[in-house]
């Protein structure tokens, strides 16, 4: 199993480019299922992540083409509507499937999804909805089994409020499905983060009627039949801010290039509560830290444009070296802190309790082995290891590689002490 080697206490400098959004590649994927066409993705990721739901697409009957971070999808037979376990598992976006599925072939088999272990994330509200669009669900052996009417869906009014408030996957499953629908379907309490924009307006492209997506109502009007069409994926907002946090950890100066700043307002202000100095253009961030210990914060992570529960666990190894006393409270998985005991075995000192994270800031880190649990707690490894004194080994690195293309080779070019060491840890 690899490993990350990396030596901390040498600040990143020069730039570095964000890769297309992982959370928006994986749902415009399973959308293409819906052409009637080939579509044409460009500024795709190349994670391991988004080779799984390839997989998928292929077990599905569409042909996929790779050309660099170019790929093109056709549905060439419609002989399997299973979408397998033994794929399904290795991610949760696998469940992205079943809405355009469903919709487009009047029937399906869709593996309960898998992916990191970071609390409770029931797909309920994705049932919920198709439900309300008509759609008879049954759980048979592991396996959601859908079956639209005679007739196909019929629009409807759904509101998709949960426990934890509204879930992006749920939305852009119901609304791909709702597409294809006879009549129209109005989303109440839908997720607004601007990966389900995206979604919504690829579909557009193709002759969907989508009106209000990144509002908390969306309205669609449904069409017969939908094209095939051409689409560049938005860039990655944690991703970008990933790196960002990871400058200020390791007090560098970075352009991060390639971004959208105004994806990331709540995320920025967390920043300059900080005391972290950021100038942004309308594509790029630069920061520059040098000589600088932030300040400490208090986050809430909530639905957007609220802060990102994705960006938690990098915020909180800023924190560990900042000066003063942080609070961070998550609200979407309130047991989405198994980075901050493995932060402990590098000297941070954290207290978690009942959905929160009191974090004493200490002067320095230190080097440590420490194990990744899931995505974003492996960078938020990765930024305590380039702020710590020493060596630290970080194992499982698996987990980082879903959501981070080459994230060594990268962070290595603007100084980063990082190596990729095989078959350790």
């Amino acid at each position: 199993m690899e490993s990350f080697s990396i030596i901390g206490g040498k600040p990143v400098q020069g730039s570095i480019a964000v890769r297309g959004s992982k959370n928006a590649t994986l749902p415009l994927l399973a959308a293409s299922l819906l052409a009637d066409g080939p579509c044409e993705f460009s500024n795709v990721p190349l994670l391991r992540d988004v080779q799984t739901q390839v997989k998928i697409l292929n077990t599905l009957g569409v042909e996929t083409v790779w050309q660099g971070r170019r790929v093109r999808t056709q549905v060439i037979d419609s002989y399997n509507n299973t979408a397998p376990y033994e794929l399904v598992k290795q991610m949760r976006a696998g469940v992205c499937v079943l809405g355009p599925l469903l919709a487009k072939r009047g029937e399906c088999k869709v593996s309960l999804p898998g992916g990191c272990v970071i609390g409770e994330r029931p797909i309920d509200l994705h049932l919920r909805g198709l439900e309300a669009l008509g759609a008879e669900i049954s759980m048979e052996h592991g396996y959601i089994h859908a079956k639209a009417p005679k007739g196909g869906l019929v629009g409807n009014e759904i509101y998709l409020g949960g426990k934890f408030g509204s879930s992006v996957t749920a939305t852009e499953n119901v609304m791909s499905a709702a597409v294809l629908a006879r009549g129209t379907t109005t989303i109440e309490c839908a997720a607004c983060e601007p990966e389900v924009v995206d979604v919504a307006q690829f579909l557009n492209a193709m002759g969907a009627r989508i009106e209000g997506a990144g509002s908390p109502r969306i309205t669609i009007r449904g069409v017969k039949r939908l094209r095939g069409c051409a689409w560049s994926v938005i860039p990655d907002r944690i991703e970008a801010a990933t790196f960002v946090v990871l400058a200020a950890a390791c007090r560098g100066q970075l352009t991060i290039k390639g971004c959208r700043p105004d994806h990331m307002l709540a995320f920025l202000d967390v920043l300059r509560q900080m005391q972290v100095p950021v100038s942004r253009s309308a594509s790029s961030l630069t920061i520059d830290a040098r000589s600088l210990r932030p300040a400490a914060c208090d986050v809430v992570t909530l639905p957007y444009p609220a802060f990102p529960t994705d960006c938690q666990a990098q915020i909180m190894a800023l924190a560990a070296i900042a000066k003063g006393t942080s609070v961070i409270t998550e609200r979407i998985y309130p047991e989405r802190f198994m980075a901050g005991a493995e932060m402990k075995r590098m000297g941070a000192d954290i207290r978690v309790a009942n959905g929160q994270a009191v974090v004493n800031g200490v002067s320095a880190l230190q080097g440590a082995e420490v194990m990744a649990s899931d995505l974003r707690a492996s960078a938020a490894l990765v930024i305590a290891a380039a702020a710590a004194k020493g060596e630290s080994l970080i194992s499982r690195i698996y987990h980082i590689d879903r959501g981070y293309e080459r994230i060594d080779e990268r962070l290595a070019k603007v100084g980063l002490a990082i190596r990729r060491c095989p078959g350790a840890g």
